[in-house]
């Protein structure tokens, strides 16, 4: 006779970038190997890998596939808060007395922070209107084990988030074209067009929670958590 299999409650979430909804499980034992094993290694392109893994087998009738950064950040913290404790308590050492302070996170009021300024729209002629799709983790992940980013891996991240060119009564979509006449289109741009596409990355949605804390000398201090690895714990 087999085993019975366990049921796990399921969860749902609406992604940042989109408000869809989708709905996810918690860890399992399996995914929890997965990312024991990846904080070991203490490698950045492994806990990319594990994050990619983990996201992906707690989504239900759902992939990573073409999801935002940001996105799999959030979903992360939501399977983590819904499957261990929502609650982590870590040690940082304060910047101005150097020591040791206990602090707490309370991983469900982590949010998506979103630029009021940002858009995926640049205007680039009185017929024409770009549109830029966020990066996904495949196309950012270069990037993300790198220590120092160059301005060839700029232009790659941008070539990628190209998404598509339209006027009232054309559509042109970029994966539809080769490397080269992209790459000549935006030789073609206007340097102003750029700085709004630039606009657009500097203003992406971001994890990003603050918590404050009172250090021995009284005074009043904001820790910043930001990115995938700062809520890898």
């Amino acid at each position: 006779m087999a085993l019975p299999k366990i049921d796990l409650p399921i969860y749902e979430l609406e992604l940042p970038s989109t408000g869809k909804k989708v709905k996810f499980r918690p860890f399992t034992v399996k995914e929890e190997k997965i990312l024991l094993t990846a904080q070991e290694a203490d490698d950045p392109s492994q806990m990319i890998l594990a994050i990619k893994q983990i996201v992906n087998n707690c989504l239900v009738d759902n992939t990573i596939d073409n999801l935002a950064v940001f996105d799999i950040e959030y979903l992360l913290i939501m399977i983590r808060s819904k499957s261990v404790d929502n609650k982590v308590e870590f040690e940082i050492t304060d910047a101005e007395t150097e020591e040791k302070v206990k602090l707490e996170l309370d991983l469900s009021h982590v949010k998506v922070e979103k630029d009021p300024t940002h858009t995926n729209k640049v205007k680039i002629s009185d017929d024409y209107t770009l549109f830029l799709k966020y990066p996904s983790v495949d196309s950012f992940s270069d990037m993300m084990v790198k220590e120092a980013q160059t301005a060839e891996d700029s232009y790659k991240v941008m070539i990628n988030c190209l998404d598509k060119l339209a006027s009232e009564d054309e559509v042109f979509v970029f994966d539809d074209f080769t490397s080269k006449e992209v790459d000549n289109f935006v030789d073609s741009l206007h340097s102003d067009t750029i700085k709004e596409i630039k606009k657009f990355f500097d203003t992406l949605p971001k994890v990003r929670h603050e918590l404050k804390y009172i250090n021995s000398k009284g005074n009043e201090k904001v820790f910043v958590i930001q990115g995938t690895e700062s809520f890898f714990i």
